[in-house]
Order: structure tokens, then C-alpha cells, then sequence
């Protein structure tokens, strides 16, 4: 049977970080509760679509999926087993925000059968964090980790960020040897992107009205971005996506099927799909998603409203099995597309791969088409290149 992938949105949050454009809220016990109601009659609903299929990942994200009580997410995950058939070997994965974690919590995911940690720390340093807006500090985030070890997690990734406000080549670096001294087993180290409409844009706004730049220079966000890979590699992790380096064999399943175009389904509001090479993303609004999937709205088969729906071109399918699939240190397959599109590599994108190589940014290893180090750093602009609408 064919492989699919399930997301589960949680958008609730104690606070919302002040870097945060997701789709994310603070609300009340009683909201949170109506929601899992909710979730549950969604994939009670759309039980009909996993059937045929092998559930390989499940993935619980956010917002902050720890901010709901341990039972709940026990519901979420039997629901989802009475609904779908899980491969023998599932990798499921939770996002934990230090500060709403406890032991009774941990002890609840284990019997749900989550087995991977996905842990939010950005910085080791406690004024960085105050900075964008964290709830929680260093210690506190070093207590959660250990809570997880304790509770038999051998699976954790830690999330980490450069390029905060004030942050410093020296202080990223300690962050960087903080974390790995912990040795998870998966480190994902992104770039801060600053995004409009949330508090920290106001604020770098404000500050260079001011003649003030809190952000670091493009000099040191680019030697951030060396540094990550310098020091994980040295600690033993293999980087295998732009962002993400892990010990052998423990790389994200979940986020390798994205990059592969597994089919997945996403449920709760704005949970994206794709299915069939369809692409379906939830409604976005909280209350009407509710009131859609009220016992009632369910039991009577009402389909939940969807933001947008799209179709996938042949040639959409094709840019994203490229610009997807660049992502991954190993590149993508030629033979692979070949296969999947039944058509010639050569007769689509033969100029612009042979451009591409020319120019010291793409690199043909047999079979494999991947990025050179210098492709990396200019990754957006190489994935452009593929996009053939």
C-alpha cells in the first residue's frame, strides 16, 4: 500500500512569540477543549481517504501542541488509529514549547504512541529570548529536555534561530555548543526571518527610524550561517536539508516526505493537504471551523470548507519535485522524475541544469542533480530557476 502523512494543527499558544506570522492564538481551557472535539469529527470524517493508504508519519504542530493536556492529545491519536492503519516502524512527532510541559504530559505521549520530540529553544541565551518574545528561559528549557529523556524520548529534535535581535557571532556560537552538549539526536537551525504584521517588525521599524539597527549585518548573519554547519558537523551531525542536521539514520521522516511530495493530509484550521496531486488548505477562521465540525455538522457528513483548492499541473508537479527535492543535501533523482512524470529530464530541464552546473551551483553525481556549497547559499534563486509556470 501507498505511503501517507498526517499533520495535526494545535494553533493555541500561552503567548504568542513576537517573530511569529503562523497561524497561532491564545484562548481559554474550554476553546482548546471544543477544538479537539472538533479535530476528532474531522478525522472521523475524512476516514474514507486514508483507507488504502499506510499512515507512516503523524506530525502534531503549532502553535503550541504541549499547551493542551496530556488526555487530549491521547483522544487526537486513538481517534486517528480507529481511522487509518500505521506502518510497523511510524515515526510520530510532537512540538513542545518549554514551560508547558510536565511529566504527567510526557507519560500521556508515550502511551498515545508519539515517540519523537520537537522542541522549540532558539536561543541559550536569556536575553535573546526575552527579545522575541519567549516564555521560557534557558534553565527552563534544559529542565523540559531532561523531563523528555527521563519519560524514555530517544528521539528529540531542539529548534534553534540566528540572526535575533542583538544577538552576537560569540553568543550564537555558545548556543550552538550549549545544544549539542545536550546531544539530541536532530538539530533544525533556521535564519530569522523578520515578518510583517508581528510585534518584532514594529520594533526593527521603529529602531532604524531611529538610526538603530538591532539586527545583526549581513556579514555576521552569513557567518552564523557557516558556523552552524561547521560546529554541528563537528559534533557529528550530518546535514541532509538546508536547515536540518541529524545523527545517521535520525533524520525527520515527516519533513523528507514533504521534500519527496508524499501525499499527506492535514487536519485542524489551515492544515494543508495534498492528495492525489491536489492541493486543499484548510479554512483559516477558528469559530467557523468549529461550528463545521460540531457533532451534528459531522454525523450529517458536512464537508468542512476549505481556503483553497488547487489542481496540479503537470508542470506544477514537476517545479515542485525539483525546488522541493534541492532542499535535501542529496538532491533529487533523475531517473526518479523520469519515472514519475514519464518524461525526458533532458527535454525539460536540461538548459537550466547544464546552466546551473556552469555557473558552480548545482553539481550531476550520476544519477543525482544536488547543490554545491555555494548553491546552498544561494539555494532560493537556483529553486527559481526550476519553477516552469
Amino acid at each position: 500500500m501507498k505511503k501517507l502523512e498526517i499533520y495535526i494543527h494545535i494553533p493555541f499558544c500561552v503567548k504568542k512569540c513576537d517573530y511569529c506570522d503562523f497561524l497561532s492564538m491564545c484562548r481559554k481551557e474550554q476553546v482548546r477543549e471544543n477544538y479537539v472535539n472538533a479535530l476528532v469529527n474531522e478525522i472521523k470524517r475524512n476516514k474514507d481517504f486514508m483507507k488504502g493508504y499506510l499512515v507512516d508519519t503523524v506530525f502534531i504542530g503549532g502553535g503550541t501542541p504541549s499547551i493542551l493536556e496530556g488526555k487530549q492529545i491521547e483522544t487526537i491519536m486513538q481517534t486517528l488509529k480507529n481511522c487509518c492503519d500505521f506502518t510497523d516502524h511510524i515515526e510520530i512527532t510532537i512540538e513542545c514549547n518549554p514551560g508547558t510541559l510536565t511529566q504527567e504530559k510526557l507519560e500521556c505521549y508515550r502511551r498515545a504512541g508519539i515517540n519523537r520530540i520537537s522542541m522549540g529553544l532558539q536561543s541559550a541565551n536569556d536575553d535573546e529570548l526575552k527579545l522575541i518574545g519567549r516564555i521560557h528561559s534557558y534553565q527552563q528549557f534544559v529542565q523540559s529536555y531532561s523531563m523528555a529523556r527521563k519519560a524514555g524520548f530517544q528521539n528529540i529534535n531542539v529548534d534553534i534561530m540566528s540572526a535575533l535581535p542583538l544577538q552576537t557571532l560569540e553568543s550564537y556560537s555558545k548556543t550552538l555548543q550549549q545544544v549539542t552538549a545536550l546531544n539530541p539526536e536532530h538539530i533544525s537551525a533556521y535564519s530569522l526571518i523578520v515578518e510583517k504584521n508581528t510585534p518584532l517588525y514594529d520594533r526593527v521599524e521603529l529602531a532604524r527610524k531611529n538610526h538603530c539597527e538591532i539586527l545583526p549585518d549581513e556579514e555576521t548573519e552569513r557567518e552564523m550561517y557557516w558556523l552552524t554547519e561547521k560546529i554541528l558537523l563537528e559534533k557529528g551531525y550530518d546535514r541532509y536539508e538546508i536547515s536540518n542536521y541529524s545523527k545517521k539514520g535520525l533524520e525527520c521522516r515527516h519533513n523528507i516526505g514533504y521534500w519527496e511530495r508524499t501525499e499527506y493530509l492535514g487536519f485542524g484550521i489551515g492544515a494543508a493537504s495534498l492528495y492525489k496531486n491536489t492541493r486543499y488548505n484548510n479554512i483559516k477562521d477558528l469559530i467557523s471551523y468549529m461550528n463545521q465540525m460540531t457533532d451534528d455538522a459531522a454525523d450529517c457528513g458536512t464537508v468542512i470548507e476549505k481556503e483553497s483548492i488547487e489542481k496540479l499541473s503537470l508542470e506544477a508537479q514537476m517545479s515542485e519535485y525539483m525546488f522541493l527535492g534541492l532542499r535535501m543535501t542529496r538532491g533529487v533523482s533523475v531517473k526518479k522524475f523520469e519515472q514519475e512524470f514519464d518524461i525526458n529530464y533532458t527535454d525539460v530541464y536540461g538548459a537550466v541544469t547544464d546552466d546551473m552546473i556552469e555557473k558552480g551551483l548545482l553539481l550531476r553525481d550520476r544519477d543525482m542533480i544536488r547543490l554545491t556549497n555555494r548553491g546552498i547559499d544561494i539555494s532560493n534563486y537556483v529553486m527559481a530557476e526550476f519553477l516552469l509556470e
